[in-house]
């Protein structure tokens, strides 16, 4: 029985730990939670490998894998934390107060984090000390003396689970409690995304031409609608900014006139729309990390002159700008890149609508033929001018390449790995991508036979991908099919297969499938 006892004891003071830090958290900020600051600050000490194998193995679920992992481990404490209280009290409030301080400084490691951000851990710990406390005490009280052994037994039973009942009870309460006051702390970002009416562009981008999407069953649809676009990053939480205060700073080195606007005075710019795929660096050679959009937004290029700035090919004394996220992410985008008159956007609509939060509400930066880790800033909130010399970002500093601009790719969507076809004309389709420089070619090839050029589908300028299909008149067996794609310069796919460290995967995307006899 006392086994049982404190491993309840144990449970329940966790339970009542956790709820009062995240209610704590919905006064400080949802990020300062201590699930949710562990994990943050998991994932930044996470060695490269590990965490490219967890987006292979989990994909975008890897954060819910995480912050469950998490969640599993801190029971797992928690019952042996009550096992040794009902031994030594003194020794479990001890690891219980040593877990609320490892939350107290992961928040703290936070890049935008505050004094007020260790509160939640050390709250949460105090809490699930003190119910660990009088659980642990009520538990190793003696039955009254008055009472037969039997039934003393059973009144201390039944008064130990009231008491674990009562806490749970009130654990409850206090965790529907935060997630109301955090939901209400967000009703004031959702409330101004709600209000907010994309402006009309200044310079539309043209109709997507007819025949840009092939229609073929199974291939990615040209145009990715907004809730299945692939996202890729580092928040547990997805910031909830309020465009009503949002504010983006420009400054820095070679800045002649800093900024700092707001979003009435970045909408009085000149607005553009464009069609942009967007790829993660983190994609494997066929992975699911792309995916093509109409954005609107602000010319980044032209913003940066109105301040002063010039290009290095021009004088320029910066040469990497700096995008800061309101939660601390930072990613270096080469100056030059963003200035030489491709469509660099800080965008604020994404497929006619505004920008979702999970997608970077209310500004973002979109900057086409780079990954996005050195590209792509969501919820900006800071531009800064230096030089690749003197600052390495967020990715950088964890072994990714400073500049990287994207590789050709091609991917086999249709038929699927391992299908199992019938014999006959078959449609092989896929996409194709080479953001900046576009798809001039399409090859595919079956089981190392001579490459044949596939059908593309219209293009949409130099800085979406291509839609491609070839018929194959598959025969019984099985069968290998791969694509390679060649860019706009004319320089084809290389073959050479690389991981995605440090600046994206490379090689030939293989499907091997099945054909059934004929009859």
């Amino acid at each position: 029985m006392p086994v049982a006892r404190g491993a309840v004891s144990g449970l329940a003071a966790a339970f009542a730990g956790l709820a009062s830090a995240e209610l704590t958290a919905a006064a400080v900020r949802p990020e300062a939670a201590p699930v949710t600051a562990v994990g943050a600050a998991l994932v930044d000490l996470t060695p490269v490998a590990v965490r490219e194998w967890a987006i292979r193995l989990f994909g975008t679920s890897d954060k819910l894998v995480l912050t469950l992992g998490i969640i599993v481990v801190l029971a797992l404490v928690a019952v042996g934390t009550g096992l040794l209280a009902v031994r030594r009290l003194p020794a479990g409030i001890a690891v219980t107060g040593g877990f609320g301080v490892l939350g107290a400084v992961a928040a703290l490691s936070r890049p935008e984090a505050s004094w007020r951000d260790a509160l939640p851990s050390l709250v949460g710990a105090a809490a699930a000390a003190a119910v660990l406390c009088l659980l642990v005490t009520a538990a190793r009280r003696p039955p009254p003396a008055w009472a037969p052994d039997r039934g003393a037994r059973a009144m201390d039973r039944r008064g130990f689970g009231r008491l674990v009942a009562a806490v749970v009870v009130a654990s409850a309460g206090a965790t529907w409690a935060g997630r109301r006051l955090g939901a209400h702390g967000s009703a004031g970002a959702t409330a101004s995304r709600a209000r907010f009416v994309l402006p009309r562009p200044t310079v539309p981008a043209p109709p997507v031409p007819a025949g840009a999407d092939l229609r073929v069953p199974g291939v990615s649809p040209f145009l990715t609608p907004n809730g299945d676009f692939y996202r890729v990053d580092t928040a547990l939480v997805v910031p909830r900014v309020d465009a009503d205060t949002w504010r983006l700073r420009i400054h820095g080195e070679g800045v002649a006139r800093p900024l700092t606007l707001d979003l009435r005075q970045l909408l009085a710019r000149p607005l553009v729309e464009h069609d942009i795929t967007l790829t993660c660096v983190s994609n494997e050679v066929g992975g699911p990390y792309a995916g093509n959009a109409r954005w609107l937004g602000v010319r980044l290029g032209d913003l940066l002159r109105e301040a002063g700035v010039r290009p290095p090919s021009q004088g320029g004394r910066a040469d990497q700008l700096v995008a800061r996220s309101v939660d601390g992410m930072t990613l270096g985008t080469p100056v030059e890149a963003v200035m030489d008159g491709r469509a660099a956007l800080l965008a604020v609509g994404m497929n006619g609508e505004p920008l979702p939060f999970a997608h970077g509400f209310p500004v973002r930066m979109v900057v086409p033929g780079l990954y996005g880790y050195v590209s792509a800033c969501k919820w900006l909130s800071e531009l800064r001018l230096t030089t690749f010399a003197a600052y390495d970002a967020y990715w950088v500093r964890r072994s990714w390449a400073q500049q990287a601009p994207v590789k050709t790719q091609s991917r086999i969507d249709t038929p699927r790995p391992y299908a199992d076809l019938a014999p006959g004309r078959v449609a092989v389709a896929g996409v194709a991508w080479a953001q900046h420089r576009g798809i001039e070619r399409v090859e595919v090839r079956v089981d190392g036979g001579p490459w044949q050029q596939a059908r593309l589908g219209a293009s949409d300028g130099v800085d979406t991908w291509r839609q491609w299909v070839w018929p194959w008149e598959a025969t019984a067996g099985r069968h290998t099919l791969e694509v390679r794609a060649t860019d706009g310069t004319g320089a084809v796919q290389t073959g050479v297969a690389t991981g995605t460290v440090p600046d994206g995967a490379t090689g030939w995307h293989a499907v091997d499938v099945s054909v059934r006899a004929p009859g």
